[in-house]
């Protein structure tokens, strides 16, 4: 038997059996699935009444499922905000030292939403936010191979040979970087600034691998995160990525993340070509002016449109003396 005999009936039982309650949270826009997880393990979760203490459990109604004491909502329509982190805030929900956070500065309209990844304490630039935990996850795995571009500004003496190190990837005290491009973009004294591009996004990894480099980071600015870029949005503000952008630049990735969204010819998504689908033949042009056959001893010009003879314009010549 192949697997193409068995995968219809293996995705019907998935299907009837229900999905992971991290990931029901997540999709409802509650909490990330990581953040799920911990509530679960904390007892803050029921399922038909009963608290349950694995994140494994398999919920087909998600009416069923209540965290500290309030049902869970329905899910909502994914959205994706662009945000100009400031240097200074935390992205999380929470600080354990009491820190402001990203969440602290944002809009109240904007409703309870959850990072696309993370940017550190000093770093700035374009952090993605979404009100679908789901989709979250889908848009951080690595298997996407998005690439994050960052300006960063180092100090200490850099040159291009330098910096090609990076290309193959490097490890630095037993933890192993992927490559990562980067390039200078100006110097000024002992300072640079320069492009860095890379699609693994470790935790601290520009700033460890500059200092792997002997370059110390005293400024970074994450301005591009896969097919979206921070552009000219200003410190601290937020903007609402438009429906049919989002769903041009994500495309099959809302699928994966299982979000609510819906398609449609006209709606978000563009309207697939019909197969087999003939292409119009196009009108010929009629030409704006009739063109007249030369016959031999006429001339064309002598006559205007009624066909009597074109009176001749006097000279404008002066006759010589």
């Amino acid at each position: 038997m192949t697997d193409q005999d068995t995968a219809p009936d293996d995705t019907d039982d998935a299907a009837d059996k229900g999905e992971r309650i991290a990931k029901v949270m997540a999709r409802a826009g509650l909490c990330s699935r990581r953040d799920a997880e911990r509530w679960i393990a904390e007892g803050r979760v029921r399922v038909n009444g009963k608290v349950i203490d694995t994140p494994a459990t398999l919920v087909t109604d998600p009416t069923t499922v209540v965290v500290d004491g309030k049902p869970l909502a329905a899910p909502a329509e994914p959205q994706l905000w662009r945000y100009h982190k400031p240097p200074g805030l935390v992205t999380s929900h929470k600080d354990d030292q009491g820190r402001e956070t990203v969440f602290d500065q944002l809009p109240r309209e904007i409703g309870r939403v959850v990072s696309v990844g993370r940017l550190d304490l000093n770093s700035e630039g374009l952090l993605l936010l979404t009100n679908d935990g789901g989709l979250a996850r889908e848009l951080e795995l690595p298997s996407n191979d998005w690439v994050r571009t960052y300006r960063v500004r180092v100090f200490g003496y850099v040159d291009d040979e330098k910096l090609a190190v990076l290309q193959n990837g490097i490890t630095y005290e037993g933890v192993k970087y992927g490559a990562i491009n980067a390039q200078i973009e100006k110097k000024t004294g002992r300072n640079a600034w320069l492009i860095v591009s890379l699609s693994e996004g470790k935790n601290r990894e520009i700033r460890r691998v500059m200092e792997y480099l002997e370059l110390q980071v005293n400024r970074l600015i994450r301005t591009g995160y896969g097919p979206f870029r921070l552009d000219n949005l200003q410190r601290g503000d937020v903007q609402l990525v438009p429906r049919r952008q989002m769903i041009d630049q994500l495309g099959g990735k809302l699928d994966g993340a299982g979000t609510a969204i819906k398609m449609t010819k006209t709606g978000w998504a563009k309207a697939k070509a019909k197969p087999n689908a003939k292409p119009k033949p196009r009108k010929p042009r009629a030409d704006k002016a009739r063109t007249d056959k030369a016959t031999p001893g006429k001339s064309h010009s002598a006559k205007s449109h009624t066909g009597k003879p074109r009176a001749a314009k006097p000279s404008a010549r002066k006759p010589r003396t």
